[in-house]
Formats: C-alpha cells, structure tokens, sequence
C-alpha cells in the first residue's frame, strides 16, 4: 500500500507522497507529555474496510484500522514494515509518526450500507492498536462500534489498551445485536520485561484488570498470550505465573503465540537484543535461522505447556484468541448461548 493510495485524491506521485507537502495530509504535534516527541499525520482515507490479502495466515478477511503507526512502540511489532510502505522509518518513526484515518468512523459507516456489503466479520486490532493513546485525542472507535452496532455487524477486537474500558457501554449495546469477540493481548507478567520491551503499553496487570472489568459486564474476554519471548520469558516459571495471573482475571481463554520476526520487526527487535541481552544474540540468530518463525518443534512445546496450565488452572486451552460472546435477541429471559471462538492462527 503506498500513501498516496490512503489519501482522497490519487493524483500524487511517489516522491510526492512524502509526508511534507502532500495536501491530502495535515501534520500536527501537541505539546503535551503523553504526546511529546510524537507526530500526527491526518489523512482522509479512501477506503478503511481492507481485505486481508489471500495469502495471509489470518482466519478473518476484512479488517478494519484507523492508525498506522503505534505509540506502544512495542520492539517486536510485525506491523513495523507497513510504514517503510509510506516511506517512513520502521524504527522509532514507527513509534513516533503515527497516520491518522480521521475520516474512519464514516467511512466504516458508508460501507457496511452498500448494497454489496454481505456483512463479514470484521476484525480490529490485528495490525497496530486501535486503542493506542492517539485514540484518547481522535475518539474514532467509538464512531467506528457505532456503526457496527447499528447495522448487527460482527466484529472483534485485540488490544493492549486500557482505553477500551470507556467503550463499555457500546460493546455492550452491540453483543446485543451481532457477534462479538474482545481479546486483551498479555504475553507475560514481568514487568522488568515489559518496561523495556513494551514501553508504550500500559502495565501487564492494567492489561488484566480490563479483563476482569469486561466479564464483569457480561462481555467474554480472552487473552492472546503474545509474544512469548524465547529465554526471556518462555521459563516454565514464567509460563505458570502468566497463566495464574490470566485464571484469576476470569479470561475465557488463553493462546499463546510465540514471537515471530518478519523483516522491519526483525532488524528493530535484533538491535534492541544487542544493547539489553546481547549474551541471547546468537541463540536468536540460530533459532530463527530459517526465517521469521520458530521451529515448529519449538512452538508446539510452548503451546503444549500453555495448555497443559490452563486446564490445571480451569481456563480450558482454547483452540483461538478472540472469544465471541454471542447475543441473540429473543424473548424476555431467553438464555444466552456461551462463549466459542474464533482462531487467530
């Protein structure tokens, strides 16, 4: 995707398709501290409802994204490439540069009232986070629930962010109408880890309290245990207290997914491995020799152990990561069909 074909007008060239100048883009910075060294660049979009190219391992096809760009400035992130697609940095300027589709919510709105729209699933979350603090200022999610409310649209969300919380009431008011799935990505409980390796998120244990905030009003919530982080926090100890921590959240299910390392999130997690574990530096280069993925041999073990702890914890291993709590209206007092799930993997 280049940027020109996010902006109204397709007219730009490529070196025109820079940030600085292009008209389709205005570009603001706020002078306040959760803001401060970060820059918005406002688009129109031409479309925001995008199919998930067919090769893709993703078991949903249309997803939904208003931010490119992620202030959770999480080392591992695999959405890093997408901005080298805009000529931006898949470094800091990933965490820092962060586009904007201010007119999402009506562009969601407009396609789920086509003709042609069958009403698909649509899933939110699985490229950067839709809940990042750039959504405090721009509120285009609850525009963009609204919407899906409105027309019994299925959805899911994955997020990191506690900002969430404050679209109770509209997750709520939808999973009365349609299909809805809400799944808090927590891959593990340290915080010496998480400091370093996930600065801009809120803490693994705020993570968890929106799990419990979400079952408490009757809206089923898993955990996308992700990533785990080989020899940094794979340690059967470390599994066992990620899961405790997940049981006692009352998460409907638990699924690990262990780190994988595509090109832009490869050479940006690396560096940060040479400057805080360089000791792990050759381990990775060996483990992740064949190419973005752990062996399978590998992924299977942690997978194993993970399940193996949620059924002694009582979760029940779950074969996906975004749990549907499904509603169907009915009479007064009709029973509510529990919780399925849909795969990630």
């Amino acid at each position: 995707m280049r940027w020109e074909n996010l902006a109204t007008g397709s007219e730009h060239s490529r070196a025109d398709a820079a940030l600085f100048g292009a008209e389709a883009v205005t570009t603001r910075t706020f002078d306040t501290p959760e803001f401060r060294g970060i820059t918005f660049h406002e688009i129109r979009a031409r479309s925001i409802v995008n199919r998930v190219p067919g090769a893709s391992r993703m078991p949903f096809e249309w997803t939904v994204n208003p931010y490119r760009g992620c202030t959770h400035a999480c080392v591992y992130c695999f959405a890093r490439k997408s901005h080298g697609y805009l000529d931006l940095d898949t470094g800091l300027g990933f965490d820092s540069q962060i586009v904007v589709k201010v007119n999402a919510p009506e562009l969601v709105r407009r396609r789920l009232a086509s003709a042609r729209w069958q009403g698909e699933h649509i899933a939110m979350g699985t490229n950067v986070d839709c809940y990042q603090r750039a959504e405090g200022r721009y509120r285009l999610m609850p525009g963009i629930l609204a919407a899906l409310r409105d027309h019994a649209n299925p959805f899911s969300l994955l997020t990191k962010g506690t900002l969430i919380l404050r679209d109770l009431e509209l997750l709520r008011q939808a999973a009365e109408v349609t299909d809805v799935g809400v799944s808090v990505s927590v891959g593990f409980t340290d915080e010496r880890l998480w400091r370093t390796v996930e600065p801009g998120t809120p803490a693994p244990e705020r993570r968890l309290e929106v799990v419990r905030t979400l079952v408490a009003h009757g809206i089923g919530c898993g955990v996308l245990m992700a990533p785990v982080i080989p020899f940094l926090s794979d340690g059967p100890d470390q599994l066992r207290a990620t899961v405790r921590a997940v049981a006692a959240a009352g998460a409907t299910s638990v699924t690990p997914l262990v780190l994988h390392l595509r090109p832009g999130a490869r050479e940006w997690f690396m560096s940060w491995l040479e400057r805080h574990h360089p000791y792990l530096v050759r381990r990775y280069e060996r483990l992740y020799a064949e190419g973005a993925y752990a062996p399978k041999w590998y992924q299977r073990r942690i997978t194993r152990q993970v399940h193996d702890l949620a059924r002694e914890y009582r979760i029940g291993p779950a074969d996906g990561g975004m749990p549907r709590r499904v509603r169907t209206p009915g009479p007064a007092g009709a029973p509510v069909s529990g919780p399925a799930q849909l795969s990630l993997l």
